[in-house]
């Protein structure tokens, strides 16, 4: 179990790098919004530092892929939780950012968080019982509620709005990630064959490819010390409380054990919520960019 979670551990810290590195070009690369989204995220894909960042990435999901196999999804959210804090220590010493002395409150819960589940686990165990329909029914209704802040002009304008619907789209990736681990296992040539027949799969790279769009989105209108603790805490969040519903995870028998663990995941959940909450930051000056061409400097 303390391999899988260490996995966890490196795939946020490869995850908080590689969004290092894309918010770092947010000043100088369009927005992906109605007609333009084509023609902006061509001009991310060009951008060497951009999709450097995204091949960061990926080998941090590549890590929390092996990871959520193997160790409750809800464990695993918790110790992903980390990557906030160090996005947001990275963000004031490479990107300049002041930090205030509530966010470096934030940045101290998420690591007591960390510890205190690192003791809960001599009695966590996992209980997969998967319910398709639950997932469904769960993916809908929260769907529904990551759009509703995109109704709102001035949530619309901090780039709040979009910061939440990417935590609310990384998290639900992060479900069928797990739903999609279900079919590992076995001779490695039928193993792809069911994955490339599992509906899973393509929710899995659908939600990570809306996460990611919506989150470099809110790079343009909010701080980085913004942006990312609010999405990182719904992404966070939506399977805590997913893997309890969906995958029927349980808590550890132990009284203590699972008075530590409630309490890791409510420590890191209100430290996501009080990082989330310090006072934004007006944007830069948006870059411009039509379908297909290049970006502008």
């Amino acid at each position: 179990m303390l391999t899988y979670l260490s996995l966890a551990v490196l795939a946020s810290v490869l995850m908080a790098l590689g969004l290092l590195m894309m918010k770092s070009r947010s000043a100088d690369l369009p927005m992906a919004t109605g007609a333009n989204t084509i023609g902006a995220i061509v001009a991310w894909i060009r951008d060497p530092i951009w999709i450097g960042g995204l091949g960061v990435q990926t080998a941090g999901w590549a890590c929390y892929v092996i990871a959520v196999s193997r160790a409750p999804v809800s464990m695993v959210a918790v110790m992903m939780q980390g990557g906030i804090g160090l996005f947001v220590i990275a963000s004031v010493a490479v990107l300049g950012e002041r930090a205030t002395a509530r966010e470096w409150v934030g940045i101290g819960a998420i690591i007591f968080g960390m510890l205190m589940l690192t003791l809960s686990l001599q009695g966590g165990e996992a209980e997969v019982a998967f319910e398709p329909g639950t997932l469904l029914m769960f993916t809908v209704l929260l769907t529904a509620a990551g759009l509703a802040p995109m109704a709102l002009a001035r949530m619309n304008a901090s780039g709040a709005a979009a910061a939440i619907f990417s935590g609310v789209a990384f998290g639900l990736g992060a479900l069928f990630t797990k739903a999609m681990t279900l079919e590992f296992g076995g001779d490695a040539v039928l193993v792809a064959l069911r994955l490339l027949s599992n509906p899973y799969v393509y929710g899995m790279l659908v939600a990570n490819i809306l996460g990611i769009v919506m989150l470099q989105n809110s790079f343009h209108s909010a701080r980085a010390i913004i942006a990312m603790p609010l999405s990182g805490a719904l992404s966070n969040i939506v399977p805590i409380i997913g893997g309890m519903i969906v995958f029927g995870e349980r808590l550890p028998a132990g009284s203590v054990a699972a008075t530590m663990r409630v309490g890791a995941f409510a420590l890191t959940i209100a430290a996501g919520a009080l990082l989330s909450g310090s006072r934004e930051q007006l944007p830069r000056e948006a870059v411009v960019v039509g379908p297909l061409s290049r970006v502008k400097s």
